[in-house]
């Protein structure tokens, strides 16, 4: 089959289009027919070299996390799902290689696609809409009243933070340029940051969530808008030991995140908050309940472009500039 291929780790280096077999399938597994492959930072941070300690890929493999497609074949364990099924997923850790026209995925990891959306639309949803799942729902346990500040509001995880954080009865606030305003506005930020324009952590006070996406700088900011008790979660880094833990890294590693991570979690205790590194999982139940918040109308993609597969590297560069609005996809078929 034809795949995109990381054969060394190199900062933004290219990959190589090239065959690759097909892959074995498990008992547990669905081979899926790949007709749309979301990318992400996470796709150049890996091609990177950034989370080869953490997420140790043996050059050479597939790249890509995110897929919408049709079961092919189940294996003998598969109760879920059946050939000729349109599902949609974020393969787990370890399994990833979304950039191929075939992947095998465990069936836990799989939903069925939502039916209102396009397979272009529905690759650009699940790695980001389990983050902010995750984020939001599960670590923040946000509620209606609360207040949230959700960092790059234009950007994938952004776009889809807004609206799930308004679906949950949350005042949003949000960072974006100037360009993007109208945008962030349209779906439902109540306090718009032009960053250009305005120091945030000047404007804002009181909040009990941030969702961080930014660098360092941005990340320290952040601790200045919320109140006591309020939860900063970041995506971004520095990873922390609580991470270390549920990814079961070794004593070494565990100690690195400590250091890491160590002025931001002593910055927040003296600031009576909470800090947390999220870096998410798979988890087809989630992206069961999210289909259900997309059929209803509550959340919608927002796409920025679309590009053949063959352009894989070229649609690699465009989010690499770090200026794409919503998500950007590749179509195989």
């Amino acid at each position: 089959m034809k795949a995109f291929i990381v054969d060394r780790y190199k900062k933004n280096g290219a990959l190589r289009l090239g065959e690759m077999p097909e892959p074995v399938l498990r008992d547990d597994d669905v081979l899926v027919e790949i007709h749309a492959a979301g990318l992400n930072l996470l796709d150049s941070k890996l091609r990177d070299g950034e989370f080869k300690l953490i997420l140790p890929y043996r050059p050479p493999f597939i790249l890509g996390h995110d897929l919408a497609g049709k079961v092919v074949r189940v294996g003998s364990n598969v109760r879920r799902f059946k050939p000729g099924d349109e599902v949609y997923a974020r393969p787990r850790d370890g399994r990833v290689g979304t950039f191929a026209e075939f992947i095998a995925v465990n069936e836990a990891d799989v939903a069925l696609k939502p039916t209102n959306l396009t397979m272009e639309e529905a690759a650009s949803i699940p790695l980001v809409g389990l983050t902010v799942w995750q984020v939001l729902v599960e670590r923040a346990g946000l509620r209606k009243g609360q207040k949230v500040l959700i960092h790059a509001g234009s950007g994938g995880v952004g776009t889809f933070a807004i609206q799930l954080a308004k679906h949950l009865g949350a005042t949003v606030a949000t960072t974006t340029s100037t360009a993007n305003v109208t945008l962030v506005e349209s779906l439902g930020a109540d306090v718009v940051i032009d960053y250009k324009k305005q120091d945030f952590e000047k404007v804002l006070s009181g909040y009990d969530v941030v969702l961080n996406s930014l660098d360092g700088d941005t990340l320290q900011k952040s601790l200045n808008v919320l109140k006591p008790g309020g939860k900063l979660i970041s995506i971004s880094g520095p990873p922390d030991p609580d991470f270390a833990r549920e990814q079961g890294l070794n004593w070494f590693l565990r100690q690195v995140t400590r250091v890491l991570s160590f002025g931001i979690r002593r910055k927040a205790r003296a600031r009576r908050v909470g800090y947390l590194f999220l870096f998410m999982r798979a988890n087809g139940e989630q992206l069961r309940q999210i289909t259900s918040l997309i059929e209803a109308g509550i959340i919608r993609p927002v796409m920025d472009r679309v590009f053949p597969f063959e352009a894989t590297n070229e649609a690699m560069a465009y989010i690499d500039a770090g200026r794409s609005k919503g998500k950007v996809v590749v179509k195989l078929r």
